[in-house]
């Protein structure tokens, strides 16, 4: 027995543990940088336009839409009210700044170091200068900022974007792009903080909500749409192609398995979500 307790103890020590991971960490970043070197030769999968599963898409648009009215819309409604708009503009920046190193891996696992480069002057600059990237000092000097994550990712790699899904309270994504999130998640700097869970939720809550502030402006015209619901989808659609293929994607039209039938709006379902929607699924 002591033995054998001899050997549980060491098998489940910190110290082995953590060498443990730290070889499945570099077998996968050895991996990735393997794959990024493909990257140039290899054409990005483009974002398919087939929605096969629009029933289920439609009715989880309208849970997200009426959460998204019961919660997040009356706080960013809130947060504009109360915060100054230079003060809500420095957020955005500093939010955009710590999400910067993520980008950076992104972009050099996509082999594109000409923009890792001037994202790292970036994130210097404005971290230094600007006050812990409050202040978008890089942006002043014309240095463009990238958003780059996963999905873009595996999108260059090749792997084609499968279905398009709208997530449980994410909203808009497809089946590449929602897989791709989960190693956005980790990339997340708060994870790599010595802070508490309740730091980060707060933090968390906070970049939700200047998020989805953002975004308000974008209400109108869904609401406006005759198929709010059509309206979001294409509109993401074309925004993440955009996005994956750095602002120049390809003249041709998205992959187009054409459309059945029951992607069609019900009938008055068009004018009921005329009438109620928001943005609970926004581009």
């Amino acid at each position: 027995m002591d033995s054998a307790d001899t050997l549980e103890r060491s098998l489940t020590s910190p110290a082995l543990m953590e060498i443990t991971v730290r070889k499945f960490t570099q077998r996968l970043l050895c991996t990735a940088i393997i794959s990024s070197l493909g990257a140039c030769t290899t054409a990005p999968g483009r974002t398919q336009s087939a929605d096969p599963w629009a029933g289920y898409n439609r009715g989880m648009y309208k849970v997200n839409d009426a959460v998204d009215r019961a919660t997040l819309k009356p706080v960013a409604k809130g947060y504009r009210a109360i915060t100054p708009k230079w003060l809500r503009t420095g957020i955005s920046n500093f939010f955009t700044n710590i999400g910067t190193p993520w980008v950076m891996v992104n972009e050099l696992l996509q082999g594109k170091p000409g923009l890792m480069a001037q994202d790292t002057c970036r994130l210097v600059l404005n971290t230094v200068v600007g006050l812990g990237g409050f202040i978008d000092v890089a942006g002043k000097l014309e240095m463009e900022a990238h958003d780059e994550d996963f999905g873009q990712t595996l999108a260059v790699w090749g792997v084609p974007s499968g279905p398009y899904v709208v997530l449980p309270l994410l909203g808009p994504s497809t089946l590449r792009d929602g897989l791709g999130r989960i190693p956005d998640y980790f990339g997340r700097p708060q994870h790599y903080a010595n802070i508490d869970w309740k730091t980060d939720t707060a933090i968390s809550a906070m970049d939700v909500t200047q998020t989805r502030e953002s975004l308000l402006s974008l209400d109108d015209a869904i609401h406006q749409a005759y198929d709010p619901y059509g309206f979001v989808r294409d509109a993401w659609m074309q925004r993440r192609e955009y996005k994956i293929y750095d602002g120049n994607p390809p003249e041709t039209p998205l992959e187009d398995e054409s459309l059945d039938d029951k992607d069609q709006p019900p009938s008055g379902d068009g004018g009921d979500d005329k009438k109620d929607s928001n943005t609970g699924a926004t581009p």
